[in-house]
C-alpha cells in the first residue's frame, strides 16, 4: 500500500504527465529578423515585430535560449512556441531546425513569418510552400530542412525604392504612414497565428489571404 506521501507523488506525476502537450497540439512560429538595436524597427524585421506584438498583447516574456529568443503562448489547448532566431537572418534555418527537433514538432506545424518585397505594404499572405524569392532567411531554412514544403506567412513591405536601393530600403525603418497603419496589421497577424493552430492552414489561407 502506498504511503500518504507516495500517493501524493503518484498523483502529482499523473498530473504532470497530463500537462505535457502532444506534438499534434504544438506549433513553432518563427519570426525572421536580425538581432540588435539598429535592426529593431526595420522592414526586414517584421517577423520579430509580429511576435513582439503578440507577446506584448498576451503579457509574455521572451527568454534567451539556444539559437534564439523564445516564449510559449497557450491558446485553446494549443501550445505556440514563438521563436526569434539569434543567428542573424542568413542563418535562420539552423535555429528553425534545432527547435523543430528539440520540441518534436511536425513540419506541418511550422509557420515562418517574413517580409516580402513583392507584396504591397500590409498585404498578408499565407502559403504552404514556395521558393525563397531571393530572401536569404528563407533560402537557409530551405537548405537546413531540405524542402520548400513548409508554411510561410509573408508580410508585404512593398517595393517603393529606387534602382540600386533595395538593401537600404529593406534595412530602413518604417515611414510615418506605414507606422500609423502597422498596429492594425499586427493585430491581424496575431489572428493569423491563432487561426493557424486552431483552424488549420487551409482555413487560415481562405480567411486571411489578401485581407
Amino acid at each position: 500500500m502506498l504511503s500518504f506521501f507516495g500517493r501524493i507523488l503518484s498523483r502529482k506525476s499523473k498530473e504532470d504527465s497530463k500537462e505535457e502537450v502532444s506534438p499534434m497540439k504544438k506549433f513553432l512560429i518563427v519570426g525572421l529578423g536580425n538581432i540588435g538595436p539598429k535592426y529593431h524597427n526595420t522592414r526586414h524585421n517584421i517577423g520579430f515585430k509580429v511576435l513582439d506584438h503578440l507577446a506584448a498583447k498576451e503579457d509574455l516574456t521572451f527568454e534567451s535560449q539556444k539559437l534564439g529568443e523564445v516564449t510559449t503562448y497557450k491558446f485553446k489547448g494549443r501550445s505556440f512556441i514563438l521563436l526569434k532566431p539569434s543567428t542573424y537572418m542568413n542563418l535562420s534555418g539552423k535555429a528553425v531546425n534545432y527547435w523543430l527537433q528539440k520540441e518534436k514538432i511536425p513540419l506541418e506545424h511550422l509557420l515562418v513569418i517574413t517580409d516580402d518585397l513583392n507584396l504591397p505594404f500590409g498585404t498578408l499572405r499565407v502559403k504552404t510552400k514556395g521558393s525563397d524569392g531571393g530572401h536569404n532567411g528563407l533560402k537557409d531554412i530551405q537548405v537546413q530542412l531540405g524542402t520548400t514544403q513548409y508554411n510561410r506567412f509573408r508580410f508585404g513591405i512593398s517595393d517603393e525604392f529606387s534602382k540600386g536601393r533595395q538593401v537600404d530600403y529593406v534595412l530602413g525603418e518604417w515611414d510615418e504612414e506605414e507606422t500609423k497603419k502597422l498596429p492594425e496589421r499586427l493585430d491581424k497577424s496575431a489572428e493569423i497565428i491563432r487561426s493557424f493552430g486552431t483552424a488549420g492552414i487551409n482555413n487560415t489561407m481562405n480567411t486571411f489571404n489578401g485581407k
